[in-house]
């Protein structure tokens, strides 16, 4: 609470600055020259100060007023459109940043076991028992919270430095305002404890920074050199995918085991890691090639949520700038009610100026509101989201208030007024659930059945694909063409438009093999034809290319 009190008294300290001292200059006015306005009723200057001082003190306490509603609007609208996106981002960038690093959690587990071993020695020790030579060391000493201080010499580990990949964001940086948040902090903020103070520094990690992993080269040098740790590009999210599963997995194994991964996280973000990964912990394993593909996925999305908000950022500033203006307009004619410089006659001249501007500009006004509800209500897409429009599939390249850029898949840019896609229908391929797919395939009605129930038993790729794919007979056709489909649900979405039609190619690849080794091919059987009558032998038709009838 005091954070969220704080962020919005430091948002608006300027406009509460003004308010005060406006506030104390007419209340000390007020009690000076009130009196003296009162008897000298023809001193018109001090009676136009006082309606100056008051003018200025509604305005001020307007643009306050105004100032705390945009922000309390923008913090709710970043916390319910993109707190989700930030928090999922910066939890793998956590992830990508311990497990590149050091087994932190080992070594704690490590350095807490020999702690208790050698408490347990000194215990024995001191009660008089008889300890082989090799236990007897006499550096080590019992601190007054029970652990053992000293140096073991067997070749642990230095006890891991406090803080290091425990705390979200860029752990090499020098400036104290560029650091993260602890992890366990960022586990528990949700849509309705997370304060706008928390959510303006987690966008700005996410503006400002980038994915990095923990090279103990670097850590361990005294000067530092981020850009060996940074991800820039798709390349070196590959190469960081590699580093990472040479630094997690045992030495020449092809897979990373949950146990693996519990000697960096703790067994809930161990569990959890493996969900994002594979798609599910039922397999208790990750592949090379899952690892890369989450790596890369990370970092593009990464990107796309910080282009977003820079886009977010922009359009909240135009709004602001509109509101300013609007808010202006309202003070102005505040100010002249209260000079007592509006008359009935300037009133009625302002409300006919205001009839012809509604006419003249009526419409803009409208297609600028639908826009602004577009936008900050609707909200339908974000940067770099796969939408599908009129049955185009395009991506989102950039979000302004009345315009959004799209980039179709020959990268032509498309450019849509926000007012003509409110009325449209948008089908948006990433924040979609995993989705679906179908194959269709036709072969002979005379194949056997058993060929058929072998071949549905090994149209399976767990990796992929949800357990319980079906394969349905769709049609029969003549008599002789059976038409089936596999239905199957992907372990993702069709966001990645390039990587849905690779798990597919596989899929049509190994159907291919299947019905070669089960010898199901689709070929024309021999078909009985009835011939009632036939034209005679000796016949004079010809072909129209012969010139003359052929020679006996």
């Amino acid at each position: 609470m005091r954070k969220r009190v704080l962020y919005f008294v430091y948002g608006i300290r300027k406009a509460v600055q003004n308010c005060i001292w406006l506030g104390l200059v007419l209340t000390a006015w007020h009690y000076m020259f009130d009196k003296a306005v009162e008897t000298e009723r023809s001193n018109e200057f001090l009676s136009t100060m006082n309606k100056v001082m008051v003018c200025m003190l509604v305005g001020t306490l307007l643009w306050l007023v105004k100032t705390l509603m945009v922000k309390v609007l923008a913090s709710s609208f970043h916390v319910s459109t993109f707190f989700d996106r930030i928090q999922e981002s910066l939890y793998n960038q956590y992830v990508i940043e311990t497990l590149s690093g050091p087994p932190l959690v080992e070594i704690r587990n490590h350095q807490e076991e020999e702690d208790r071993t050698m408490a347990e020695i000194w215990r024995l020790q001191n009660a008089g028992a008889t300890l082989p030579p090799e236990l007897k060391n006499p550096n080590f000493q019992p601190t007054k919270s029970g652990k053992m201080s000293g140096n073991a010499g067997g070749g642990l580990p230095p006890r891991p430095s406090k803080g290091v990949s425990f705390r979200v964001s860029s752990q090499l940086s020098k400036n104290q305002d560029e650091q993260g948040i602890p992890i366990d902090k960022l586990h528990k903020l949700n849509h309705k404890n997370v304060s706008a103070w928390n959510m303006k520094r987690l966008m700005k990690i996410v503006k400002n920074g980038v994915l990095t992993t923990l090279d103990e080269r670097v850590l361990d040098s005294s000067q530092e050199d981020e850009t060996l740790t940074q991800i820039r590009s798709e390349y070196e999210a590959i190469s960081a995918a590699r580093k990472i599963f040479r630094n997690v997995a045992k030495p020449r194994a092809k897979l990373i085991y949950l146990e693996d991964l519990m000697r960096f996280l703790q067994e809930e973000e161990a569990l959890k890691t493996l969900q994002l990964v594979e798609g599910s912990v039922e397999s208790e394993k990750i592949s090379k090639a899952s690892l890369k593909n989450w790596v890369v996925n990370a970092f593009v999305e990464r990107r796309a949520l910080a282009l977003t908000l820079n886009d977010t950022k922009t359009a909240v500033k135009k709004l602001h700038q509109m509101v300013n203006v609007i808010v202006g307009a309202v003070i102005l004619l505040i100010w002249l009610v209260i000079l007592e410089i509006a008359t009935s006659k300037f009133l009625l001249y302002i409300s006919s100026q205001v009839v012809v501007f509604a006419f003249l500009f009526g419409n803009t006004c409208r297609t600028i509101f639908e826009a602004i509800i577009f936008v900050f209500v609707m909200h339908p897409f974000d940067v770099g989201d796969r939408c599908e429009i009129d049955d185009v599939q395009m991506i989102v390249e950039e979000m302004n208030i009345l315009t959004t850029v799209f980039l179709r898949f020959d990268n032509q840019k498309i450019i849509y007024p926000n007012v003509t896609l409110a009325t449209r229908p948008i089908n948006n391929y990433y924040r979609s659930p995993d989705m679906g797919d179908a194959v269709d395939f036709a072969f002979h009605m005379a194949t056997p059945a058993e060929k058929i129930a072998v071949m549905k038993q090994r149209i399976i790729r767990s990796d992929y694909w949800y357990p319980g794919t079906t394969i349905v007979l769709m049609n029969l056709e003549n008599l002789q063409i059976l038409k089936m489909s596999v239905w199957l649900r992907h372990r993702m979405n069709h966001q990645n438009m390039g990587e849905r039609w690779r798990r597919r190619a596989l899929l049509v690849e190994e159907m291919v093999k299947i019905f070669k080794e089960l010898d199901i091919e689709y070929r024309l059987y021999p078909l009985d034809i009835n011939i009632r009558e036939m034209p005679p032998l000796n016949s004079s038709r010809m072909p129209s290319s012969w010139t003359s009838p052929p020679c006996n």
